[in-house]
């Protein structure tokens, strides 16, 4: 498929125009498109005329990317939710892609096409909706706005206790989830509310005090110097908190997006990467 038209589609689809985002922290070099430099979004690395096959992944870790090295092949594109990589053991937490692996992409005919806000945004294939599908929560509403956009939903569970709830959200991440007990052993009228990533905030605690509801589900909860304040006010006001990691929450909208590209008959596969567990504790 011509690599432009794809790129056209994605910002139309998506409506990254009304969108807006910011990655000023990132190393804006040779290799970084003049479309992100100005937009924070969109095409990130225009390597290929032609994309014959996409990989889609959370973010563009060195294992993603040496994974679509060594496959060999070209003219590529990887679809990622960010445009730097995570990693809260770390100061600052976002990282740049590795300077090394640059010049090798751009060889190999492969781009990077980013997708942060737009793809938060609530919709089909978006971060919060798809952990929603996945713990088999049934939309009713959404809530917080995020960079001019609403990013959180609620919506009703079968599970009685919060334990249940994160036992749930263990299994369809793969992985031990954190439940902070702040409040009732019982999920208020069976309501959760979700933001997918990290969402610990309190300007999003008091939303979802005002909605009724008493559980939370997110990416982030570690207890450290930034999130202190948001912890106590969860304990304060008896709101449960579930977390399951940024990459693991964030990881179904970018399986998702699969079908997206396989509807416009590209081959596309999405591939894993490793959570990182002290996003929880």
């Amino acid at each position: 498929m011509n690599a432009k038209q794809l790129y056209e589609k994605l910002d139309s689809n998506f409506e990254l125009d009304l969108c807006q985002d910011d990655w000023s922290s990132m190393e804006f070099n040779d290799f970084i498109s003049e479309n992100f430099k100005n937009r924070h979004m969109g095409i990130l690395l225009d390597n290929s005329e032609v994309i014959n096959k996409i990989y889609t992944s959370v973010f563009p870790s060195n294992d993603v990317l040496n994974k679509i090295l060594n496959t060999g092949e070209s003219n590529l594109l990887l679809f990622v939710h960010h445009p730097m990589i995570w990693d809260i053991r770390k100061t600052p937490v976002f990282s740049n892609i590795d300077k090394e692996i640059l010049p090798k992409l751009k060889e190999r005919g492969i781009s990077i096409y980013a997708m942060h806000v737009p793809l938060d945004k609530n919709g089909e294939y978006s971060t919060t909706i798809c952990l929603a599908k996945a713990l088999d929560i049934v939309f009713e509403g959404e809530f917080y706005l995020y960079h001019g956009v609403k990013v959180g939903v609620y919506g009703k569970t079968n599970f009685n206790t919060p334990e249940e709830l994160a036992d749930k959200l263990s299994i369809v991440v793969g992985h031990k989830s954190k439940l902070w007990k702040y409040g009732s052993d019982k999920i208020k009228n069976h309501k959760v509310a979700l933001i997918a990533g990290g969402a610990n905030e309190i300007d999003v605690i008091k939303e979802i005090i005002e909605l009724g509801i008493n559980t939370f589900v997110t990416g982030v909860t570690a207890l450290n110097d930034y999130s202190r304040k948001a912890h106590e006010f969860n304990q304060k006001n008896k709101i449960n908190l579930i977390g399951g990691s940024h990459y693991s929450t964030e990881k179904f909208a970018c399986i998702a997006m699969c079908d997206y590209f396989k509807n416009l008959g590209l081959d596309c596969k999405f591939l894993e990467s490793f959570p990182i567990l002290e996003d929880m504790e």
